[in-house]
């Protein structure tokens, strides 16, 4: 009797912590900022992005700033229309050369939008 009654007690401490941690942990958040998308745009422009990371970071609605969240539906369109990742994937660019202009205006717009703001 006296075994279970320590193994009860023991189970249920462990259980009782597990709980309490998973009530007072947070979900974890990702704010993209100007920044994420400036070294996105780049790396598109130099040709070496792979889609997973477009579609990580280009997927995620941001909702603490309208600007970016245009951004970030700009860069949507721009994959609907002009992406090619049949041919990303055998080594060629992931976007069309009307695509790469289309991103380098993009691009140019964030980075001025970003030294304007400070």
């Amino acid at each position: 009797m006296t075994i279970f009654l320590v193994t009860f007690t023991v189970c249920l401490l462990i259980i009782g912590l597990m709980v309490l941690a998973l009530v007072l942990s947070r979900t974890p958040r990702f704010r993209t900022s100007e920044q994420d998308l400036l070294t996105l745009l780049d790396d598109a422009l130099a040709r070496r992005l792979s889609e997973q990371r477009w579609h990580t970071l280009v997927g995620y609605p941001i909702r603490h700033d309208p600007v970016l969240e245009n951004v970030r539906r700009r860069c949507q369109m721009i994959m609907d229309e002009h992406g090619r990742p049949w041919q990303a994937a055998q080594g060629g660019a992931l976007f069309s050369a009307a695509g790469m202009e289309e991103i380098a205006a993009l691009r140019q717009y964030l980075y001025a939008r970003s030294t304007l703001q400070g």
